[in-house]
C-alpha cells in the first residue's frame, strides 16, 4: 500500500495497518484529527512580526549558542533545494537558512520567521510533532497532515536545557524529491551540539566532569557531563549522563558525587592540576567502568581558594601552587592508549614549508607577552593553531577561552566578552554572569573573526588590554586580568583601517606576530594531513587509508571549505566504508564532492574500470544508445539501475560500485523511481 493509498484510507475513517506508517506520524495525525483540523486547508496566516521579536527576545540564550552551529549546519546542505530552521518551545520559526531556489516555494507554506508550526497550527510537521513527541522525527512528503505541506519532506530533532526543559527544535526541511537520507543524523547531531553547548554555559563557573565507557568518547559529543560544586553536590546532569548512570532528573538533589563514584573528587582535582587532558579510570558503585576528565572553574580552585573534600565528603587541606605536584597516580588512572593525542604546535608540523614556518614563529615566542593576529581563509585551521600555541606553552594548564565575534548577535557580545551584574538589563541574571575575558584570567582569550567585532565595542577591548582590567556591565567595579591575547580573522584588517571599518590603535595593539595560514589548497602536504585525519577518525585499530585515484583527486581540488570540509570528507567517507572494507573509493565520498571530483578524475564519459570491477558511467551509456530520445532518459537509467541490483543481488553498495555513484545517490535514484 502507498503513502498515498494510506492517507485515503485513513482521513476515510478506514482501520490502518499500524506497521504502514511511522508511530510518530500516526499519533500525530490523530491528534490532529481529534483537534478539528481539516487535512484540506489552504490558508497558512500572517507571520507574527512583532511576536517573532518578543519570541527572539526570550530566546536570547538559546539563539546565542545555536547560531553558529546553524550556519555550520547550512553550509553542509547547500544547494540541496533545502533550509535550516531554528524554532522556538511553542513553534515559532526563530531563525532560517536556506537556498533561494527553495525559499520562494517555503514562503508559500509560511516557512519563514514568525509563522508557528505547532502542530494545532499547523498538522502534523517535523517542527510541531518533535515538539509533541519530544523526540527526533521524519515526516516524508504526504505524511503532512495538510495536503498543502506534501511537497516538503523534514527532519527535526527537539533541543532541551540543562535542566532538561524543552528549549526549541531544530530543522532541516527541503522538497521531497531532493531529500538527503542522512538529513535526521545531522539535526540530531546539531541539536546535540546546541545542547551541549546550553549545558556547558549553564555550569560555566562549576566543576564539569566529562565520563563515558569508552575514553575515546571523553571529548566528543557522545560524551555525559555532570556539573558538580567544591563539596561534590550535583548541579546538574546531561541526558547521556543520566543514562550511562541509570538515573532520573529528579534524583539529582538527593545525590552526591562519593554516591556514584569510587574514586575521590579530591584525586580528580589533583590530576586536573597536574594534567588537564589526561583521563582517569573510575568505577561506578554497581561496577561499571569510566573513563573521566574534570574540567570547567576547576582550575581556580585548585589554585588554593575552596576547601576540596575525600571520598568520604570530609574536607581536606588544598596545596598551594607552589607545593611540589603529588605522586605519580595509580595505573588504573593512567592516560589509556588510543586517545587523541593532545594538538600542540608540534603535531601540527605535517611538511609543508609554509605552516612549518608559522609555528616556528609561534613557537618562539611562547611564554611572552606578545599577542597574535593568526590570518587565513575560512576552515584553514586558526582555532586548531590557536589551541595548539596555547596548549605548547607555560598557560596550558590554565583556560583556553574562545569566542567568535562574528556568531554573536552585536546586542549579545558585550555582555558575552565583558560580563555583567545582576538585573544589568532586561533578561539578565539575577546573580550575573561572568564574560569570556574574566573566564580566562591565567590563561588564554581566543577572539575569532576579529574583523566583525563592532567598533563601540574595539574601544573598550582596547582599554581592557592597555590596563589588563575588565568592567562588567552595570558596575564600576575593575577587575585585574591576566591573559595571553589570540586573534583570527579571514579579513584583511589593513584594509578595513583604511576603510575605516577597524580601528587603527587596536590593530596594532592585537598585531603583535602575525601569521599567515595557506589555504589548503596551497599547501603540500595534504597528502600527509590525510592519513593523519584517517588515523584520528578511524583510530589506530582500523587501517583506513585512499586509494590513489581519490588521493590523487583531493590534491587536485580546489578545497574551498579547507581544512574544516577536509575533515568533514574524510568522516562521511568513514562513515560509509562497510565493515570489511579498508580503502575509500570515489563513490564513499559525499555526493558533491564526488560529483566534482568525478569531473577531475574522469573528463571523458567513457566506461571505467578500477580493480578489475565495472563502474558504469549511465551519460557514456545513455549517449551510447543511437537514436534514443530525451524522454527515455529516466527509462533507460531505471533499466539499469534494475539490472545492475538484480546482477549484486540487491546489495545496494556493490551496485552504486558498479554503477560508479555514491550510495545516497543511488538510494535517491530508488525512492524517485
Amino acid at each position: 500500500m502507498s503513502l498515498q493509498e494510506a492517507r485515503s484510507l485513513y482521513f476515510g475513517r478506514g482501520e490502518l495497518p499500524e506497521a504502514l506508517l511511522d508511530q510518530n506520524v500516526l499519533r500525530s495525525w490523530e491528534r490532529c484529527r481529534q483537534a478539528g483540523l481539516d487535512p484540506a486547508r489552504v490558508e497558512c496566516g500572517e507571520p507574527n512580526v512583532r511576536g517573532v521579536a518578543e519570541a527572539r527576545e526570550r530566546n536570547r540564550t538559546l539563539i546565542s549558542h545555536a547560531q553558529p552551529v546553524l550556519e555550520h549546519l547550512f553550509e553542509q546542505i547547500r544547494n540541496s533545494h533545502s533550509m535550516v530552521i531554528l524554532a522556538d518551545a511553542r513553534g515559532m520559526v526563530l531563525q532560517s537558512y536556506g537556498d533561494a531556489d527553495f525559499l520562494s516555494r517555503a514562503e508559500q507554506v509560511a516557512l519563514h520567521p514568525g509563522a508557528s508550526w505547532h502542530e494545532f497550527e499547523r498538522g502534523t510537521n517535523a517542527i510541531g510533532t518533535a515538539l509533541a513527541e519530544r523526540g527526533a522525527v521524519n515526516v516524508f512528503g504526504s505524511e503532512h497532515f495538510f495536503e498543502g505541506n506534501a511537497f516538503l519532506t523534514c527532519s527535526a530533532s527537539p533541543i532541551q536545557d540543562a535542566q532538561g526543559r524543552l528549549m526549541g527544535v531544530l530543522d532541516i526541511s527541503s522538497d521531497y524529491r531532493a531529500f538527503q537520507r542522512h538529513s535526521l543524523g545531522l539535526v540530531k547531531m546539531s541539536s546535540r551540539i546546541i545542547e551541549k553547548r546550553l549545558f556547558e554555559s549553564e555550569f560555566a563557573h562549576q566543576g564539569l566532569l566529562s565520563f563515558h565507557s569508552r575514553p575515546d568518547h571523553v571529548g566528543s559529543l557522545c560524551e555525559a557531563l555532570l556539573a558538580i560544586s567544591p563539596e561534590g553536590d550535583l548541579l546538574g546532569a546531561d541526558q547521556a549522563a543520566l543514562e550511562l548512570l541509570g538515573m532520573r532528573r529528579e534524583d539529582l538533589p538527593r545525590r552526591h558525587y562519593n554516591m556514584l563514584f569510587d574514586v575521590p573528587l579530591g584525586t580528580l582535582i589533583d590530576r586536573a592540576r597536574r594534567d588537564p587532558s589526561s583521563l582517569i579510570a573510575i568505577s561506578g558503585r554497581n561496577g561499571e567502568r569510566f573513563y573521566a576528565r574534570l574540567r570547567g572553574n576547576f582550575g581556580a580552585l585548585v589554585a588554593g581558594a575552596p576547601a576540596l573534600v575525600d571520598a568520604k565528603g570530609e574536607r581536606m587541606a588544598t596545596r598551594s601552587r607552589q607545593e611540589p605536584p603529588a605522586a605519580a597516580a595509580p595505573q588504573a588512572a593512567a592516560r589509556p592508549t588510543g586517545g587523541k593525542p593532545r594538538l600542540t604546535l608540534q603535531s601540527l608540523s605535517t611538511g609543508d614549508e609554509r605552516l612549518q614556518a608559522a609555528i616556528d614563529k609561534g613557537t618562539r615566542i611562547l611564554g611572552r607577552d606578545i599577542p597574535i593576529l593568526i590570518q587565513g581563509e575560512s576552515g584553514a585551521g586558526k582555532e586548531m593553531f590557536a589551541k595548539a600555541f596555547h596548549n605548547s606553552g607555560p598557560r596550558s594548564a590554565g583556560p583556553f577561552v574562545a569566542l567568535n565575534c562574528a556568531a554573536i548577535p552585536e546586542t549579545l557580545i558585550e555582555s558575552e566578552l565583558f560580563g555583567y551584574s545582576g538585573g544589568a538589563f532586561t533578561g539578565a541574571r539575577k546573580e550575573g554572569a561572568v564574560g569570556k575575558i574574566q573566564q580566562a584570567h591565567g590563561g588564554t582569550l581566543f577572539l575569532d573573526e576579529i574583523g566583525d567585532m563592532p567598533l563601540s565595542l574595539q574601544a573598550r577591548l582596547l582599554r581592557v588590554l592597555q590596563e589588563r582590567c575588565v568592567t562588567p556591565l552595570g558596575t564600576n567595579k575593575s577587575i585585574p586580568v591576566d591573559i595571553t591575547l589570540v586573534c583570527a580573522t579571514h579579513r584583511r584588517l589593513k584594509e578595513e583601517v583604511a576603510r575605516g571599518g577597524f580601528r587603527e590603535d587596536l590593530y596594532y595593539r592585537l598585531n603583535g606576530l602575525c601569521i599567515n595560514l595557506p589555504s589548503l589548497r596551497e599547501r603540500s602536504d595534504i597528502d600527509s594531513l590525510i592519513e593523519k585525519l584517517l588515523l584520528e577518525e578511524a583510530g589506530p585499530d582500523r587501517k583506513v587509508r585512499v586509494s590513489r585515484k581519490v588521493m590523487d583527486a583531493f590534491i587536485s581540488y580546489r578545497w574551498p571549505g579547507n581544512i574544516r570540509q577536509l575533515n568533514n570528507v574524510i568522516k562521511v567517507a568513514i562513515a560509509l566504508l562497510d565493515d570489511d572494507e579498508e580503502t575509500i573509493e570515489t563513490w564513499h565520498l559525499p555526493d558533491d564532492i564526488f560529483e566534482e571530483i568525478s569531473e577531475i578524475g574522469h573528463p571523458a564519459a567513457t566506461p571505467q574500470h578500477d580493480g578489475g570491477t565495472a563502474r558504469i558511467n549511465i551519460a557514456a551509456t545513455v549517449g551510447a544508445a543511437s537514436g534514443a530520445s530525451m524522454g527515455r532518459l529516466e527509462e533507460i537509467e531505471r533499466d539499469m539501475i534494475q539490472r545492475t541490483l538484480e546482477a549484486e543481488n540487491g546489495n545496494i553498495s556493490s551496485a552504486a560500485r558498479r554503477l560508479g555513484i555514491s550510495r545516497n545517490t543511488l538510494y535517491r535514484k530508488l525512492g524517485r523511481f
